[in-house]
């Protein structure tokens, strides 16, 4: 949708599953083109097998139409763009109008949600401690130089302390 070119590493069928695999789906409002749906078959594997999906914006929208929202909590860019977007989607009653939502290992965002969809990538990820990570969010979320040097605190000297 930006014009980012993509140059993938491998090709989906040689996407090898695990239940620590991550998979991230990009915003785009190309989502509903017949060519994603090996990639949403794939997304389908991850979920059944435990590993983890994440989608913002216009991949929601492809989840949805793929059936993958029908039966856990979930987000998107806000009531009834799914339904306009995704006509079988079936969903209703597991959308929850928040920015970003996590069910365990599915983690959607609205357009509006990207930092919180990040950080909620991030602590999946267990990339950073609890402090760290709240610091990070703190100072991304707000711009403010107490977050950045709090943020700093809660980081590793790399002086082998």
């Amino acid at each position: 949708m930006g014009g980012l070119t993509i140059i993938p590493d491998c090709i989906i069928d040689d996407i090898i599953v695990s239940k620590t695999s991550l998979l991230l789906l990009p915003g785009a409002d190309t989502w509903n083109a017949p060519k994603h749906a090996a990639i949403l078959e794939k997304a389908s594997e991850f979920l059944s097998l435990g590993a983890t999906v994440c989608a913002i914006c216009g991949a929601t929208a492809a989840l949805a139409s793929f059936g993958l929202l029908d039966n856990r909590p979930h987000t998107s860019n806000g009531a009834g763009f799914l339904e306009m977007i995704s006509p079988c989607y079936k969903g209703q009653s597991f959308y929850i109008d928040k920015p970003s939502v996590t069910d365990n290992n599915l983690i959607t965002a609205s357009s509006t949600g990207a930092l919180l969809w990040a950080k909620q990538i991030i602590e999946h990820l267990d990339v950073f401690e609890a402090n760290t990570l709240e610091a990070w969010y703190d100072y991304f979320s707000t711009g403010k130089p107490e977050y950045f040097f709090a943020l700093m605190q809660t980081l590793p000297s790399g002086n082998g302390n």
